[in-house]
């Protein structure tokens, strides 16, 4: 098995959860990654534990570190429209327009996650050019990627083998396979697993 189905089996498996955390982890460079783990504060969260509420300013944004989360909307009976695994970053829209979340999000498992409050972050991003370079790039990636997902789902574009929105194209395999490194030393770093 060559390096890019190593990669790509792992992410499969685990969902496309672990392809987002690949992205983000992979386009941060260490330093960034140990920064988050120092100023993120691990924390357990029990099951059916609303993390952010539709409509409601959220002050943080997550990383899962392990368990599940679903996506709820109002409009839809509070009907699950995403369920949420390790590696998912959570609060990231609103983090990006300010703006209240248009889905609340709920721990179907007992999860642990990467809590990073919203100033910090933001003093952070104020104060580290390259840093919050690479920190939108990611945040960028992960928001493609979803809109790709859900454009592919709602049957809009042909679809064919090759545009596949699970398939990495080669120029995300080193980051990809550097991002999952990189999850895995943060996740022994704050001793989840």
């Amino acid at each position: 098995m060559d390096r890019r189905d190593q990669v790509y089996s792992r992410a499969a498996g685990e969902n496309d959860s672990m392809r987002k955390v690949m992205y983000l982890m992979g386009i941060l460079e260490d330093q960034d990654v140990e920064w988050l783990g120092k100023h993120g504060t691990p924390k357990f969260t029990p099951s059916g534990t609303t993390l952010i509420q539709e409509g409601s300013p959220i002050e943080d944004i997550f990383v899962v570190l392990d368990g599940k989360l679903s996506v709820l909307v109002k409009a839809l009976g509070d009907r699950e429209i995403a369920g949420l695994l390790a590696g998912e970053v959570v609060g990231e829209m609103s983090f990006v327009d300010s703006r209240p979340p248009s889905a609340s999000v709920v721990t179907r498992l007992d999860s642990h996650l990467l809590v990073l409050s919203r100033e910090v972050l933001n003093n952070k991003l104020k104060t580290d050019d390259g840093f919050a370079g690479r920190f939108y790039k990611a945040v960028a990636t992960l928001l493609a990627d979803r809109l790709r997902k859900t454009t592919s789902h709602l049957g809009y574009g042909e679809w064919t083998e090759e545009t596949d929105p699970d398939e990495l194209d080669d120029s995300m395999m080193d980051s990809a396979s550097l991002g999952a490194t990189r999850f895995d030393r943060l996740l022994k770093r704050l001793r989840v697993n």
